[in-house]
Formats: C-alpha cells, sequence, structure tokens
C-alpha cells in the first residue's frame, strides 16, 4: 500500500505525522506523493480560518489529481468541524486527535495493512522505521506533552487538544534511545503547553526535570526545545540551556502583543517588562542565541495606539525572528464575542509592517554571525547546514546528510565547512 501524509500547523503536529508514517511503515507501506497514492492522510491545524481553508483546499487539489485515492483526516480541524471535512471528496475518515494515536490501528484493516510490532510505548512515541531523511527531516521531532489548559482568550486549542498530558520521563528517554540508534542526531522536543510538562503526572516531575534528564543522555545527540510559554522558561530552565551542551541556543517564546491592555484582553499571564527581562537574562547567558517569538495583530480592540506602542517594543526586543498571525476569529472562544473588531485592511497592514520587523531582525542577527564558526548540522542532501543557534546557510560543496560539521559563516545565506565534528564532541 502506498500513502502520503500532509501535515500543516505546529511542530506537534509534525511530531505526530512522523509517529502515523513510523506506523505505517512498520506495517510494510511504502510512502509515495500524494497524487500516486493509496492513502493520504491530512494532519490539519485550526489555528486560523486560513488554516481551516488550506486543509480543504488541499483534500480538494489531491483528489482532483488522484481520483481513487482514499482520504483520512485527523488534527485540530478534524476534531474542532468533523461535519466540515466529513463530506469532502473520498474522505473515508476522520479521526479526531483523541483517536489520533490508534489512526493505523483503526484503518489497518480497511487498506489491508500487515500487523506490526509498534516501536516506543505511550502517547507519541515515534515509529521504528523512523530514520533521518524521512519525511524530508533530518531532524526527528518528538512530542513529549500535549493538551492545554491556559485558555488564551483567542485560542481554541485547549478544546480541540484536551487537557495536559505529559509523557513519563522513562518513555522520552527509551523514544530518544532509540532514535539515536536509528541515527538521529538533532531532536526537537515539542508539545501544545511544554511549560507544563509533568505537572499531571503526580509525581513532582517538571520541566526543568525532564531537561535535566536529557542534559545526562550520553549520545551524540542536541536537543532542540520546541515553543515554551514566557511564564514557563524560568531562570532554571534558561540556566540548564545555557550549561549544557546538549541543548541548542535556541528559544521560542511567544509575545503575542507589545501592549499590556491587549495582553489582558488576550487572557495572557505576564506583562510586556516581564518579556523584556526575560529576554534579556536569555542575552546575558547567551549572547549568541536564536531568540523567536509569536505575534498577533488585529485582536479586537487593537487601537492604532497600541498597535504603535508593540510596534515600538518589537524595534527595541533583540529578537531573532517572528512568526506573525493576523487574528482570526474562533467560534466558541472569549475573543470572538469582543468587540470591536479590527477592519481586515487594517489587519493586513498591520501583518506587513511586523513583517517587516521581523525580516529586519533576521537580517541583523545573520550580520551579526558572519565570519562566527559554528557547530552545523547538514540537511537537504547535504547541501545546507542548520547551525545549533538556528541559522540555515548553503554550503559551498555538498557533503552527506545528518553530519555534525564545523562551519565558518561566510555571509548571510552560505557556510563552508571547516572541519568535522566528532561523535560525541559536545
Amino acid at each position: 500500500m502506498k500513502y502520503a501524509v500532509v501535515t500543516f500547523g505546529c511542530r506537534v503536529n509534525q511530531a505526530d505525522s512522523l509517529a502515523i508514517e513510523g506506523a505505517l511503515r512498520a506495517r510494510g507501506a511504502i510512502a509515495v506523493p500524494p497524487e500516486q497514492a493509496d492513502l493520504v492522510v491530512v494532519n490539519t491545524c485550526s489555528v486560523t480560518a486560513s488554516a481551516d481553508q488550506a486543509a480543504r483546499q488541499t483534500i480538494r487539489r489531491v483528489t482532483r489529481v488522484n481520483p481513487a485515492v482514499r482520504v483520512v483526516v485527523t488534527g485540530c480541524y478534524a476534531t474542532r468541524r468533523p461535519d466540515d471535512l466529513a463530506p469532502l471528496p473520498n474522505v473515508v475518515r476522520v479521526v479526531p486527535n483523541a483517536d489520533k494515536e490508534t489512526l493505523v490501528d483503526r484503518v489497518a484493516d480497511d487498506f489491508g495493512l500487515t500487523t506490526a510490532e509498534r516501536f516506543g510505548s505511550g502517547e507519541g512515541a515515534c515509529g521504528s522505521t523512523l530514520e533521518p531523511g524521512v519525511a524530508g527531516r533530518t531532524a526527528l521531532t518528538l512530542r513529549v506533552q500535549t493538551g492545554c489548559e491556559e485558555r488564551c482568550s483567542y485560542c481554541i486549542i485547549p478544546l480541540t487538544r484536551g487537557a495536559s498530558r505529559s509523557r513519563p520521563v522513562a518513555q522520552v528517554l527509551a523514544d530518544i534511545e532509540r532514535a539515536v540508534a536509528a541515527g538521529y542526531k538533532e531532536i526537537a522536543v515539542t508539545g501544545v503547553h511544554l511549560g507544563s510538562y509533568g505537572r499531571d503526572l503526580g509525581d513532582g516531575c517538571s520541566l526543568a526535570a525532564l531537561l535535566t534528564a536529557l542534559a545526562r543522555v550520553d549520545a551524540d545527540v542536541l536537543f532542540r526545545i520546541s515553543s515554551l510559554e514566557p511564564m514557563d522558561c524560568t531562570p532554571a530552565v534558561v540556566d540548564l540551556m545555557a550549561s549544557s551542551p546538549r541543548f541548542a541556543p535556541h528559544f521560542h517564546l511567544p509575545l503575542q502583543h507589545g501592549s499590556d491592555e491587549m495582553l489582558r484582553a488576550m487572557w495572557r499571564p505576564y506583562t510586556v517588562a516581564y518579556y523584556r527581562d526575560l529576554i534579556a537574562r536569555i542575552r546575558r547567558v547567551l549572547p549568541d542565541a536564536a531568540i523567536g517569538s509569536d505575534i498577533i495583530v488585529g485582536f479586537p480592540g487593537e487601537t492604532s495606539a497600541h498597535f504603535d506602542e508593540m510596534r515600538r517594543v518589537l524595534e527595541d526586543l533583540p529578537l531573532t525572528h517572528l512568526h506573525v498571525f493576523p487574528y482570526s476569529d474562533r467560534p466558541g472562544t472569549e475573543a470572538s464575542r469582543l468587540e470591536p473588531k479590527v477592519d481586515g485592511r487594517a489587519i493586513r497592514e498591520r501583518a506587513r509592517e511586523v513583517r517587516a520587523i521581523g525580516e529586519a531582525m533576521a537580517r541583523r542577527f545573520r550580520q551579526s554571525q558572519v565570519g562566527r564558526t559554528l557547530r552545523a548540522l547538514t540537511v537537504d542532501e547535504g547541501q545546507s547546514v542548520v547551525t545549533e543557534n538556528y541559522l540555515k546557510l548553503r554550503l559551498h560543496l555538498p557533503r552527506a546528510r545528518n553530519e555534525w560539521v564545523g562551519v565558518r559563516v561566510e555571509d548571510e545565506h552560505h557556510a563552508r565547512v571547516i572541519d568535522d565534528v566528532a561523535a560525541g564532541g559536545f
């Protein structure tokens, strides 16, 4: 049986899709482009209306060029609005997030898939046939937690992902051991609300305890920690990441807005001053770290004064990149009931301005790294590298994929390999 997996949205969805791929491959399925597949799994996002639309468009496009394909839809949109997706062409199943881990088991008989022993145990486990290069990814994305109980006023995800659920440290370490044995040298550790890791386990575990365990892993592997809410990026977490070469100097800390009034309306539990202090602390201990952020523009009630305040804050923060989200009403959230709404044209213009600020940040950071020697992992079939501090650079001379190398940054977009980095040479 030939399959394809199409993924929308966050790193958690990417991790879920890799687990689905591993389970399919373990049962003998063969990966092909969607246009040639017998089965296409569409793993949806629902953070904005445009994400919903993109999933519907993808299903229609795939079925136009591949009329015999059968489509299984899962993810947050499938959980929130299954009736939107079930009538679409060739959709044979809509699987909510709660059943996503057993998706392959549920469709196995329909597609004549063989039984196979699963690799890894518990939620988020990776499949035994995963190796660097599956789904075009050299690094592995590993989900250690799902669900969220923060209830930000604009966010639908607590309704689509449910309460926070963490995988025990022993299970995480077992998956890491298998991933390293499969050849992975970089693992992105992710969760829907990663900072809440361990609170549901009832054994006193925390994100700091998980990071402490990861720092002790005796293997040639780098951990890249995914998005953390600012209030969860505690001094203990910052110090752990700064003190161990096991962690990439890379943070993603969603600010969402630069106005305290807007943050209160969003039900975000911190202030701009707190965020400034957090970034300053990281810069003191890791001056060359990549620090990205998320920004929402056009939140209900956002005035020109609020936006100007945010713009000034962003222009002053030493961040390295931004993800910009034009506000989108999500029915069922508190924000969807707030007034006044911001005009769509104003939202688009504000998004354009903030993206320009983000592009300037990225250029400034890239320029600051020119001439430096950095450790990096080869990707894109060895045509490029990704440095520990998250610069993606083209190589003049290709190398094999998935090698640690030392590179000198020659300009904003290119690097030259200057030496090999020995296994375990952290």
